[in-house]
């Protein structure tokens, strides 16, 4: 990133230092195809996993096709989720398919929301909160089945597991960097090979056409060697699904009652979410904060709402189980060292102040 930050060339030019970036633009792009084992052509750099999700979803939806329902899941992502919403206003159909207790969409529950006139499908790879992951090879063939394209947001379980295109069988996937340390503010859009989608960003003629302005260099260089890096780190993740493993175990012996939240095996390895009855998960990241421990909670109440976690109410819980809810997410650099810390903080934190912490109603 630093080499491509001395670089004023415009990689569309003619010129030395355009050509040099072309080639850190085009350097990445295979970066990228080999992570997700296809061609480099196949790929398109956006400006995040938000902007990919509304590329292929919006650029299906007006590429000219006569079918006009669209089916998605009631715990993808809010640019998935609002994206077909604003669709819907345009005069699309939509369907929202529920998950079972467990975070799953199950391919039977896919295979009864199908019509005649389905034009795509877009179901995630990996839930962003419960990290609970979809048997997208078995939806993809139900809407390939009948003739509707399939879009998965597979920007949570980048880096985590590995993501083949021809298994999962996509016609489109969605990435975003920062999910896998690569600078925020840049992300990759899929398409398989003839499969014709409209723009969103009309201009030149950069990125096949679908996205018009000059590239971020730095951040595409950023993305093209964050993925060589989580390529090389996938055959870690089995470490770090022990350490999450033992960060659950503990948890539920410092509250018993505890209840994890989706799949016990068919989840991301790094990725944990718990509810702790009683203990109101804002107020617990917050004490955590001050020790230095990053989480999240199943709320929303730090922004102003009082509305739990969409994607745990879909699952059936309750709002306050939901807000009682904690996502703690692992990465290839934590160590045990770092789970013994997070425990001990957890156990003083629950046990010596749990007045301060314990679950009231939002207002």
């Amino acid at each position: 990133m630093l080499k491509a930050m001395e670089l004023f060339g415009n990689p569309s030019s003619l010129y030395a230092e355009g050509r040099t970036a072309q080639t850190f633009l085009e350097d990445a792009r295979r970066r990228i195809a080999l992570l997700l084992d296809c061609t480099a052509r196949r790929i398109i750099f956006t400006g995040g996993g938000s902007e990919a999700n509304n590329l292929a979803i919006k650029g299906v939806a007006f590429s000219g096709r006569d079918r006009c329902h669209i089916i998605t899941s009631a715990i993808e992502h809010p640019s998935v989720l609002n994206t077909c919403s604003w669709l819907e206003k345009q005069g699309f159909a939509l369907t929202f398919l529920a998950p079972d207790r467990e975070g799953l969409i199950l391919p039977e529950t896919l295979e009864s929301a199908m019509r005649s006139d389905t034009l795509l499908v877009s179901i995630m790879t990996a839930n962003n909160e419960t990290g609970v992951i979809q048997p997208v090879g078995e939806l993809a063939a139900i809407a390939h089945a009948n003739g509707s394209l399939f879009h998965t947001d597979a920007v949570q379980a980048a880096g985590k597991i590995p993501l083949d295109v021809n298994e999962l069988d996509a016609d489109l996937l969605s990435l975003s960097g920062h999910k896998f340390h690569a600078p925020k503010g840049v992300g990759v859009l899929y398409i398989k090979k003839d499969i014709s989608i409209d723009a969103l960003v009309h201009g030149g003629k950069q990125e096949q056409s679908l996205r018009a302005g000059t590239e971020n260099i730095v951040g595409i260089a950023g993305i093209g060697k964050a993925a060589e890096i989580a390529l090389q780190n996938l055959e870690d993740m089995g470490r770090v699904a022990g350490l999450r493993d033992r960060l659950e175990e503990k948890l539920c012996e410092i509250v018993p009652e505890a209840q994890r939240n989706g799949h016990r095996t068919k989840r991301l390895p790094n990725t944990l979410n718990i509810t702790l009855p009683g203990i109101r998960g804002e107020s617990l990241v917050l004490a955590l904060d001050q020790q230095g421990i990053a989480c999240s909670s199943g709320s929303a109440c730090r922004s102003g709402s009082p509305e739990p976690s969409h994607a745990l109410s879909a699952m059936g819980l309750s709002a306050e189980q939901a807000h009682c809810a904690l996502r703690l997410s692992l990465g290839y650099e934590n160590s045990a060292e770092d789970i013994d810390r997070v425990i001990e903080s957890m156990a003083e934190i629950i046990n010596n102040r749990k007045s301060t912490i314990r679950f009231v109603s939002c207002r």
